[in-house]
């Protein structure tokens, strides 16, 4: 399960503390050096006057330049978060933190045919849903339209009609974006309620005020949140009026059974020349032949170049982008702290590994910002009364993920296919065979073009110690000409919500 939980050992005057191994529950702590103060929200900490509120420009750098290294450390200096799946034990001689687990990288699943690997995820799925759903009021679930939330409610329906659900009832939500070509799933939500039998309620996109982003703030000490998160307001909002208290969504399907590419690099290390061979044949059937070997060199022979040429090939790829640097509207004192983070913050993998994928694979469990988003939506939940819970963000999911042959998750030039094959029944056609995903920049597109005297002009003269304003002004100008919206406009957004963190 999730948790952050603090001990007290009476006799030994020792306090043991531990956070959930996937990082779904917060735990900030600050250590003065004689005492420590522990809470899950990072403003009860700042709010005892023992505890310095001191900017911490490392962090700052992070989310202005949108590179991502720390685990640990918050916008204040000294006040910590204790890191996913590690144990904190405190006495007299100060904190010491260790990690307690981390995926086996050396277990596989052997099975003679696929449909014994689609049968063992859909036991591991009903069985994960089934663990989450124990509530005493109606379990909640986000039904997007996509493969996953909408598997997690159809799973949820099936435990029900079985009477197996841990929960006296069952109800589904959505947001509709009828009308955007890029954020419309309703037809596919939809579709999986009348399938299932099930009336999903459907609540419009949250969009506050600015000046709701900037009290939040006032009141967290923390970043308030971007646009496509807040979105969900109206949605957390019926789910408590109605009397949920749980709410289960799709997060972590992405990054756990959609990474089917890396089947290729898999078979190749292990000199399976007769599958590799297999799979581009497979793929070529549905993708082409051109495409097929495409995808065979890009995520099968490139990976494995020396990291001198793709370090190269980075470079060159990096010089082509159009795209603005967000590391060039940092003053020379934040690159600095930049490149200070990132020396202190090294990527890290074990000596050995199964395989070469699999260092980013553990790059993706131990990425920062995944944490940050976390407790972020974790924090926005609790404040409509909601408590989040996200199936495949569990050590048995990420394990299966780790343990899987990869050509399972990708197969027929079809991602996620153990996923699609596990939920056949269960989920309409048009949802399983679904390739599309929701992209949701249209929840900038709301604020921006009316914030430009804002970001280019009021925030860098309020922060000259950390923006170049022409820099500023010049990435905002690609952002008003970028007809195809390509632009990353999240970037812009960071700007907003370091300001309103102190006091803009």
């Amino acid at each position: 399960g999730d948790f952050a939980c603090a001990i007290w050992h009476v006799h030994e005057r020792r306090l043991f503390c531990a956070r959930d191994p996937l990082g779904n529950r917060p735990f900030h702590y600050y250590w003065s050096g004689r005492s420590l103060v522990f809470a899950t929200d990072l403003h009860a900490i700042l709010a005892l006057p023992e505890v310095p509120q001191v900017p911490n420009e490392g962090v700052l750098a992070e989310y202005l330049a949108s590179e991502w290294y720390s685990r640990d450390q918050t916008f204040w200096r000294g006040v910590l978060r204790l890191v996913a799946a590690h144990r904190m034990v405190v006495d007299a001689a100060g904190p010491r933190t260790s990690q307690y687990w981390s995926p086996d990288l050396f277990a596989t699943l052997d099975y003679p045919r696929d449909e014994d690997y689609i049968e063992h995820y859909r036991e591991l799925l009903t069985t994960t849903v089934k663990r989450l759903s124990r509530t005493y009021r109606p379990l909640a679930c986000e039904v997007s339209g996509g493969l996953d939330s909408s598997a997690i409610f159809a799973v949820a329906e099936h435990l029900r009609q079985r009477g197996e659900l841990l929960a006296p009832d069952l109800a589904g939500y959505t947001m509709n974006f009828e009308g955007d070509p890029d954020a419309d799933e309703i037809s596919y939500c939809r579709a999986v309620g009348a399938h299932l039998g099930r009336p999903i309620t459907e609540a419009t996109p949250w969009l506050p005020p600015l000046d709701w982003y900037r009290q939040k703030a006032a009141q967290h000490k923390h970043f308030p949140g971007m646009p496509n998160g807040v979105m969900a307001g109206r949605l957390m909002q019926l789910a408590s009026a109605q009397g949920s208290r749980v709410l289960l969504n799709g997060v972590g399907g992405d990054e756990w059974l959609g990474a089917g590419y890396h089947c290729y690099l898999e078979e190749l290390t292990a000199g399976n020349w007769r599958q590799f061979a297999r799979l581009l044949r497979r793929n070529a059937a549905s993708e082409g032949l051109a495409q097929s070997l495409w995808l065979g060199l890009r995520h099968g022979l490139a990976p494995a170049l020396p990291e001198a040429t793709k370090a190269a090939l980075r470079r060159i790829s990096n010089w082509r982008s159009h795209e603005p640097d967000e590391r060039n509207w940092l003053t020379p004192a934040l690159r600095e702290a930049l490149a200070q983070q990132q020396t202190a913050h090294p990527p890290t993998s074990p000596a050995r590994l199964r395989w070469p994928g699999q260092r980013n694979e553990l790059a993706m469990l131990r990425n920062p910002y995944n944490t940050l988003a976390h407790e972020s939506h974790e924090l926005f939940a609790a404040s409509y009364g909601l408590e989040l819970r996200r199936p495949y963000c569990t050590t048995a999911m990420v394990q299966f993920s780790f343990a899987v042959p990869k050509r399972l998750l990708f197969a027929g030039g079809v991602n996620r296919h153990c996923h699609r094959q596990a939920l056949a029944g269960l989920l309409p056609e048009t949802v399983l065979q679904r390739e599309s995903k929701a992209e949701f920049s249209v929840t900038y597109h709301h604020y921006l073009p009316a914030m430009q005297d804002l970001l280019s002009r009021e925030i860098p003269a309020r922060r000259p110690v950390w923006l170049d304003r022409q820099a500023i002004s010049a990435a905002f100008a690609h952002y008003l000409t970028d007809k195809d919206r390509t632009m990353d406009c999240s970037t812009l957004w960071m700007l907003f919500g370091c300001d309103t963190i102190f006091g803009g």
